[in-house]
C-alpha cells in the first residue's frame, strides 16, 4: 500500500520548522468505503437531530400548554423556541472556535454530548424556566454541531464526492423534521402513554438517538487535515495509514496511486485564529460577501416560510391544527430530496453554475407562488404541492451555501467561518423572516403577504447574481486546492501548481 511522507525540513528562511505532506491527495483518492458510510452516518446525523428539535416544541406545543407541571403559554413556547435559537448561535460561535483550537473530534464528541444531556434534561424540566434553560443549552449543541460536523465531513470526504455528500448531510434536516411531526403524534396518544409522561418521553428519545450518535463517533479519527495543519504531522501520517488499510481491507484491492503534488506546512504557529480573522475580510473578501448573501437569502426564505406554515394553512385555507402535521410530510419530503436529486449536478456540472441556478429557480418560482395565492387561485393541496416543488430546489440551494462557506476558507479557520456564517444567517432568518410574515399575516391581507414573498424572491435571485459573479469552481478539486492553508508555505503552494 502507498504511503506517504511527513519528512521534517530544514529550517528555510523564515519559518522554524516545516514539513512536507501529500496528506490531502492521499484521502482523496481513496475509493468509496464503509469507513465513508460511517463519517456520514456517525456526523451527519446531527442534521437530523436539528431537524427534529426544531419541529418537537412546535408539535408538543399543546401539550407543553396542557402539563400540570409546565402549563406554558402561547408566549412562553415563542420564547423557548427563541432561546433554541439564542442557544444555536451561542454555540456555533464558541464551539466554532474551540474546533479550530482543539481539533474536530474532540468538539463533535462534546458537542453531542451537551445536546444529549440538555434534551435529556427538557424532558425532566418542573417549570418555565428550566425547560428554556435546557433548550437554549440544546440549542448550544446542535449549534456547534454545525461547525464541527460540517468541516469534518468536507474534509474526510473525497474531493470528487464532496459536494454531494455535503448536500445530502445537509437536506436530511427534512428527515428529522419528519420525525419530529410523526414522533409527536404517536408520544401524544393518550391510548399509547399519558399526554404528561408522552411530551416528556419525546424528548428522553432525542437524547437517547444523541447517545447513539455519541457511540458511533467513538470510532472515528481525528482530521488529518486539522492534524497536519496544527503541527501534528507524524499523528496526522498515522491517522491517514490507518484509514488507507482500513479501506483497503474494505473494498478488498490495492488503492489507487496517490496523484503527485504536495505541501509544505509550517509547525511553528499554534494558534491562526487572528490570521484568519484578517483573511476572511482581507484575501478572502470575495469569498465573504458571497457566503454572507447565500447564507442570509436562503435564511430569510425558509424561516420565513417554515415558522408561519401552520398560520397560512389554518387561517386562509381553513386546515384545522391538527391536521397541519399531515401537510408537513410531503413539504419535508420534498426537501430532502431536492438535495438527493440535485447533488450529484454540483460535481458534475459545477459549483458556479448550480449554485446560481438553484438560487434563481427558487427566487422566481417563490415570487409566482406568492402571485397565485394572492388571486386565491390555490388551495391547501396545491398550496402545498407549490411548496414542495419550490423547496425542492431551494433545498439544494440552501445546503450548497454550507458547502460554499465551508470550502471556501483555509483549513485552520473552516470551523470558525461555518460558525460566522451559520450565526448571521440564522440571525436574520430566525428572526427578521418569521417576524415580518407574521405581521404580514396578522394583516389578513393575501396581497401584503404577496409583498413578502417577493422579497423573499427577490433575495434569493440577488444571491443567484453573487454567485454567478464570485462563485469559484471547486467540483472535484482538494480543499487545499480552493484555498490553500494558512500555514502552506507559499513557495511550496506554487511549485504544486496551485
Amino acid at each position: 500500500m502507498p504511503h506517504g511522507n511527513a519528512e521534517t525540513m530544514g529550517r528555510p528562511d523564515d519559518w522554524s520548522d516545516t514539513f512536507r505532506t501529500n496528506i490531502p491527495n492521499r484521502l482523496d483518492r481513496l475509493p468509496w468505503s464503509r469507513f465513508h458510510w460511517l463519517v456520514i452516518i456517525a456526523l451527519g446525523i446531527a442534521w437530523v437531530l436539528d431537524g427534529l428539535e426544531v419541529t418537537i416544541v412546535g408539535s408538543l406545543s399543546g401539550a407543553l400548554a396542557d402539563s400540570k407541571v409546565l402549563h406554558l403559554t402561547a408566549g412562553q413556547v415563542g420564547a423557548a423556541a427563541s432561546a433554541y435559537l439564542i442557544g444555536a448561535v451561542a454555540g456555533a460561535l464558541f464551539f466554532g472556535w474551540l474546533t479550530d483550537r482543539l481539533g474536530r473530534k474532540k468538539l463533535f464528541t462534546v458537542t453531542v454530548l451537551v445536546y444529549l444531556l440538555a434534551t435529556i434534561a427538557c424532558g425532566l424540566s418542573w417549570d418555565f424556566w428550566s425547560f428554556a434553560l435546557f433548550r437554549l443549552l440544546t440549542g448550544a449543541g446542535i449549534g456547534g454541531e454545525y461547525a464541527a460536523v460540517n468541516a469534518t465531513i468536507q474534509e474526510m470526504i473525497p474531493a470528487r464526492r464532496r459536494g454531494f455528500t455535503d448536500l445530502v448531510v445537509n437536506g436530511s434536516f427534512w428527515l428529522g423534521a419528519a420525525v419530529g411531526a410523526l414522533g409527536a403524534v404517536v408520544v401524544l396518544d393518550p391510548a399509547i402513554m399519558p399526554p404528561e409522561i408522552g411530551w416528556r418521553a419525546a424528548f428522553v428519545i432525542g437524547g437517547v438517538l444523541g447517545l447513539i450518535v455519541l457511540v458511533l463517533r467513538r470510532f472515528l479519527p481525528e482530521s488529518p487535515r486539522w492534524l497536519m495543519t496544527h503541527g501534528h504531522p507524524q499523528a496526522a501520517e498515522d491517522v491517514v495509514a490507518g484509514i488507507e488499510a482500513r479501506v483497503e481491507q474494505e473494498t478488498g484491492r490495492p488503492l489507487p496511486p496517490v496523484p503527485s503534488g504536495g505541501l509544505i506546512l509550517r509547525t511553528d504557529v499554534k494558534s491562526w485564529f487572528l490570521p484568519g480573522l484578517k483573511a476572511l475580510i482581507g484575501h478572502y473578501r470575495r469569498q465573504t460577501v458571497l457566503g454572507v448573501a447565500l447564507m442570509a437569502a436562503q435564511a430569510f426564505c425558509y424561516n420565513a416560510v417554515f415558522f408561519t406554515y401552520a398560520l397560512i394553512l389554518t387561517r386562509f385555507y381553513g386546515v384545522s391544527s391538527g391536521d397541519v402535521g399531515l401537510f408537513m410530510l410531503p413539504f419535508a419530503l420534498g426537501n430532502f430530496l431536492g438535495p438527493l436529486c440535485l447533488g450529484r449536478l454540483f460535481d458534475t456540472i459545477g459549483r458556479r453554475v448550480m449554485i446560481t441556478a438553484t438560487y434563481a429557480v427558487s427566487g422566481i418560482l417563490m415570487a409566482g407562488t406568492g402571485w397565485l395565492f394572492a388571486q386565491g387561485w390555490l388551495g391547501p393541496m396545491q398550496q402545498t404541492a407549490a411548496w414542495t416543488g419550490i423547496f425542492f430546489v431551494a433545498s439544494a440551494a440552501a445546503s450548497s451555501a454550507y458547502l460554499t462557506v465551508g470550502e471556501s476558507f483555509p483549513l485552520e479557520v473552516r470551523a470558525i467561518a461555518i460558525s460566522l456564517f451559520y450565526a448571521f444567517g440564522t440571525g436574520i432568518g430566525g428572526v427578521a423572516g418569521p417576524a415580518l410574515f407574521g405581521a404580514l399575516i396578522d394583516t389578513g391581507s393575501r396581497m401584503s403577504i404577496f409583498w413578502g414573498y417577493l422579497l423573499g424572491g427577490g433575495l434569493m435571485v440577488v444571491a443567484a447574481a453573487v454567485a454567478a459573479a464570485l462563485a469559484t469552481n471547486a467540483e472535484r478539486r482538494a480543499l487545499e486546492d480552493v484555498a490553500p492553508p494558512l500555514s502552506a508555505v507559499r513557495s511550496a503552494v506554487d511549485s504544486a501548481g496551485r
